[in-house]
């Protein structure tokens, strides 16, 4: 009986504390352990007076690649950069640890206003892109007809507006202001500070591919002051009203938060009009019927304006599905979550395959170049050249790899009951084995 208690109270303690996370990666702290953690994240007193690190940030460049079926070839268009951002050791538990407490209340409201299956980001639901997208394709396919309408809102994260995140935080926690040491996060994230990784790198002499090398932290206390703040590498939000770091562990959250009375309304009006509503971080879809289209995109670009947003009209994706002899279909696909949809057949984005087969052949590319590279060492010293290791390769790039594309793609396929897309993937092993016989 004693057992059980035990781990009961064990389980429990665990829960209390599920905020905390082990970071293994560099910056101007060393890691801390979970109970030195809990220590300070626990005392309001001590994180009204903390004094928060600049975060890390380096950019994600990423193409748009799509496969062009007319001239067999891959067409990119310009580098998309996102700032990524990253909190230091003991900063990210402060934030793990409110936004834990913040959830709570959230997802409360969530459950209040009907609103649990409409927001389908950063939440712990058990399901993927590929559950959320098979349930928006299974919406479109209940109906005769209707319109589904695609938006996306422009820069999402650098667009929060202070004044409103807090009115909404303050909200949440049934306060008409912040408490101190929520205040304290708050502050931290709106006029928040930061140094560029490749700069402070080479600032410090740190190796980009090998930083830690026996590291525990980035520099000491004495080299940040006289080498990051002197040398004038941190820098600050440059806009006072708006802006959020993105990838620290509480940003997720007050998106969602900052979202929460658009939901509201944009829920309360597609289901008073026979409509369905579906938000993932900044990508908004609405099911409703062909004729209130108008409306609805004129209801949501006055409900985003509300929050001092702006819909990315070049972005907006309108398609019109209809039945003809008993089978719904759509002129051209609707596009949402890495998949498309025309009403008959479900497949994988074009663009993310052509993605994946330039990845494979670089992939292919650079391990033959370092093969090279390790045989020619081996026939100057008189020993045989070894044969292209492929087992590394069939791990990332092919079907017999776990956690990869592919293993991905099948998934879907499986669970979207896709024969479409398990035909798409059909030619991924051939593929794969001329580009190495090429070699």
């Amino acid at each position: 009986m004693l057992g059980r208690l035990a781990k009961k109270e064990l389980h429990m303690s665990d829960k209390e504390v599920a905020w905390y996370k082990n970071r293994t990666y560099l910056h101007f702290d060393p890691s801390i352990s979970k109970k030195t953690a809990q220590k300070i994240v626990t005392q309001p007193n001590s994180i009204k007076k903390h004094a928060f690190y600049p975060f890390i940030r380096f950019s994600i460049n990423s193409q748009k690649i799509r496969f062009d079926k007319t001239n067999k070839r891959i067409e990119r268009k310009p580098v998309k950069e996102r700032q990524i951002s990253y909190a230091s050791h003991l900063d990210s538990h402060i934030y793990s640890y409110y936004s834990q407490m913040l959830s709570s209340p959230y997802e409360a409201m969530l459950e209040e206003h009907e609103l649990d299956d409409v927001v389908l980001a950063f939440r712990a639901k058990g399901k993927s892109n590929i559950h959320f997208a098979q349930d928006a394709f299974n919406e479109i396919a209940k109906r005769e007809s209707c319109c589904v309408i695609g938006l996306d809102i422009k820069g999402f994260f650098d667009n929060l507006n202070h004044q409103y995140l807090k009115e909404i935080w303050c909200s949440l926690l049934k306060e008409k202001t912040l408490p101190a040491d929520h205040y304290s996060v708050f502050k931290s994230l709106t006029h928040f500070s930061y140094v560029d990784r490749d700069e402070l790198y080479e600032e410090l002499n740190i190796p980009v591919s090998n930083p830690k090398n026996g590291r525990t932290r980035i520099c000491t206390p004495e080299e940040f002051r006289n080498s990051v703040r002197a040398k004038g590498l941190i820098k600050t939000n440059k806009d006072s009203n708006a802006g959020i770091p993105q990838g620290s562990p509480i940003s997720a959250l007050l998106s969602n938060i900052y979202m929460l009375e658009f939901d509201k309304n944009l829920q309360a009006f597609a289901k008073v009009n026979g409509g369905k509503y579906f938000r993932y971080c900044d990508d908004m879809l609405l099911i409703v019927p062909r004729d209130l289209r108008i409306r609805t995109e004129k209801f949501a670009y006055s409900e985003i304006g509300k929050l001092k947003l702006e819909i990315q009209k070049e972005k907006n994706e309108i398609r019109i599905f209809n039945t003809l002899n008993g089978k719904l279909f759509s002129e051209k696909p609707l596009q949402y979550l890495g998949f498309t949809f025309d009403g008959r057949s479900t497949l994988i984005r074009s663009a993310s395959l052509a993605r994946y087969y330039e990845h494979a052949n670089r992939g292919v590319r650079l391990a033959a170049a370092t093969m090279e590279k390790y045989n020619t060492l081996r026939i100057m010293r008189g020993e045989p050249p070894k044969p292209l290791h492929l087992k590394k390769l069939y791990k990332k790039y092919s079907y017999l790899g776990r956690r990869n594309f592919l293993s991905y793609g099948y998934r879907a396929a499986k669970i979207m009951s896709s024969s479409s897309i398990k035909k798409q993937l059909r030619q991924h092993w051939k593929r794969l084995q001329e580009k190495i016989s090429k070699i």
